[in-house]
């Protein structure tokens, strides 16, 4: 998770969301008022509903924004985040606790976290295959002397 997330006000012009992307390296910001969660804005939101259009960079950033944010509680296990992209498709989920954004999860999060288990699983494995070592004896494996 990427915490704290990036926000920005309903009222801030679309410019000041996509120097904020840019200053930040990041793909999207939450649009939150008074600590609530308002929407969201992605790089292609901006593209495709500000640039595209011919929007003014000064209009509102709540013009362009998506809205309802698909979010998941802070306390959330890892399943449920999981869970929560299968069923929305989309590629990024806030992350709030008591309805307040503390975080942003982004799908290749979830990548990482994937990737990293394979590697963990794997390593062992492939350094044995590297030194033909066996990993273990087992319960079946005959003992020396036998």
């Amino acid at each position: 998770m990427n915490s704290p997330a990036v926000a920005v006000l309903p009222g801030d012009p679309i410019r000041r969301a996509a120097v904020c992307m840019q200053v930040q390296a990041v793909g999207c910001v939450l649009v939150t008022e008074d600590g609530a969660l308002l929407g969201i804005v992605t790089d292609r939101d901006i593209a495709v509903r500000a640039v595209a259009p011919g929007l003014d960079e000064e209009a509102p950033v709540s013009l362009v924004m998506s809205e309802p944010v698909v979010a998941v509680e802070a306390d959330a296990d890892l399943a449920e985040a999981y869970r929560t992209f299968r069923r929305s498709g989309v590629r990024r989920i806030a992350v709030v606790a008591e309805g307040r954004p503390v975080g942003l999860l982004a799908i290749d999060d979830l990548f990482m976290d994937i990737f990293q288990r394979y590697a963990d699983l794997l390593g062992p494995v492939s350094w044995s295959t590297l030194s033909d070592q066996q990993l273990d004896d087992g319960p079946t494996s005959p003992r020396p002397g036998r």
